[in-house]
């Protein structure tokens, strides 16, 4: 993993957030000759796997968090098994640095023989003064005479901070490392757990460490390309950062492989433009600007070319596909709904965090009102928030309604949206997170 580069959105990921990283690590791959690859910060929703799937790609890795893991320190030695003679594992050690790992025939570890066994070995089978024993004698045992069978197991995916202290407290230099079945997989040495590599990381569509991977922390971060408000984290040198004043982050990604002088592949052409196209909500919202129409021209003759999954489609037809695609309360549940595309925010002295879902029509809200108000409720119980909010957009009239949880702080109820009968607020014209709800929120809270 130390010698990637994983270009990651934020949590809880939109299709800007999977599709910039995409589109960003195969720009740098192309024209920096970046060992990059695109990875996601959490489950894909509903409109992005329809648009992956559409353009025949996979899904980006699942990158969770940034904390170094075993398997990034581990070195898989040659072994040998426990009936071997004692004098191949010397052979195998003078090559691997004084180790002979013993594995069993299943794949399961046995024993380590190292300086520490060999000594240990030697004196039981010679005691205080030599006798007449040989080398040659001793060295025609089987391994399995003088492995160190206590060596502790770790797994390939766990994070080494939390056996650290474990770790300190023995006096053990060498550990196995093992597959989720207990197979050996290599050799974790003391010295390289204790300083392990960090992963590198460049941020995509966020700049807020709340909104990024766990432990980002302890990750190595080269670079942030966003398009929203400041927030950003602490780093230990200077970064490439570009924060810049667009409809979303796949605008950015193009605007710099044109000024490359690359085109990007029809595939990944096509979710750009998604991203970009679900962000501005076709180019609509009043996020939107010339640099975003101008980006979405170029990828649809970058993407709508002959052979590719989107040949004949236009950016209308394309827009409502990819908008509809993520739409609709019917066919999710209300904690999916309220959970699916969120993000956590701080203002005033609170926590909060904003969830948006997408309708074609927004009277069906009427039938779902109630699921989803105890829905977000249970959310901000459970995040420790101080209130949460869902905007319920309709992507065809460019409108929304605003669902507050319970017993909100009273400051609230200053927000420019009037309310309903229902106990929702009629946020007519607002269809956008970032530059219109969450102005007017902050406004209020830090006022």
């Amino acid at each position: 993993m130390q010698d990637q580069t994983y270009v990651v959105g934020h949590i809880n990921p939109d299709t800007d957030s999977i599709a910039s990283a995409m589109g960003y690590a195969w720009l740098l791959r192309e024209r920096d000759n970046a060992n990059t690859i695109a990875a996601r910060a959490g489950a894909l929703n509903a409109q992005t796997s329809w648009v992956l799937k559409t353009l025949g790609l996979e899904a980006p890795y699942l990158l969770t968090d940034a904390s170094p893991r075993f398997d990034s320190v581990m070195n898989r030695l040659d072994t040998i098994r426990p009936d071997a003679q004692l004098g191949h594992a010397w052979t195998l050690a003078s090559r691997t640095g004084g180790l002979a790992p013993v594995v069993n025939e299943d794949g399961t570890p046995f024993g380590l023989i190292s300086g520490m066994s060999l000594f240990k070995y030697f004196s039981d089978v010679l005691g205080p003064r030599p006798g007449d024993a040989t080398v040659r004698e001793m060295m025609s045992v089987e391994c399995s005479t003088a492995a160190d069978t206590t060596i502790p197991k770790f797994q390939a995916n766990a994070h080494i901070r939390d056996a650290l202290n474990r770790i300190l407290r023995a006096e053990i230099d060498d550990y196995w490392v093992v597959d989720e079945n207990g197979l050996y997989l290599g050799i974790a040495r003391q010295r390289n757990i204790l300083k392990p590599p960090r992963i590198k990381v460049i941020l995509v569509d966020h700049n807020e460490p709340r909104q990024s991977i766990a432990a980002l922390d302890e990750a190595e971060l080269l670079e942030i390309l966003d398009h929203h408000r400041l927030g950003n984290p602490y780093t230990h040198q200077p970064i490439r950062f570009t924060v810049d004043v667009v409809g979303s982050t796949s605008t950015l990604v193009t605007e710099q492989a044109a000024e490359a002088g690359l085109s990007a592949p029809p595939t990944i052409a096509g979710a750009l433009l998604a991203g970009l196209l679900s962000d501005t909500l076709i180019l609509t919202s009043p996020t939107t600007t010339t640099r975003d129409k101008t980006a979405a021209e170029r990828l649809a003759r970058w993407a709508f070319v002959g052979g590719s999954p989107l040949k004949g489609e236009t950016i209308d037809s394309y827009g409502k596909a990819v908008l509809s695609a993520g739409a609709g309360l019917s066919n999710r549940k209300p904690e999916e709904v309220v959970s699916t595309d969120i993000k956590p925010f701080e203002g005033g002295g609170f926590k909060f965090a904003v969830a948006q879902a997408e309708v074609t029509d927004i009277m069906q809200l009427s039938e779902h009102l109630a699921p989803l108000t105890q829905a977000l409720d249970e959310l901000k119980n459970k995040r420790g928030l101080d209130f949460a909010m869902l905007l319920v957009t309709d992507v065809v009239r460019g409108t929304s309604r605003l669902l507050i949880t319970s017993e909100p702080p009273p400051i609230l109820s200053d927000l420019p949206y009037p309310p309903l009968p229902d106990g929702t607020r009629e946020a007519r014209g607002v269809v956008s997170r970032k530059k219109q709800l969450l102005p007017a929120v902050l406004g209020l809270l830090e006022r």
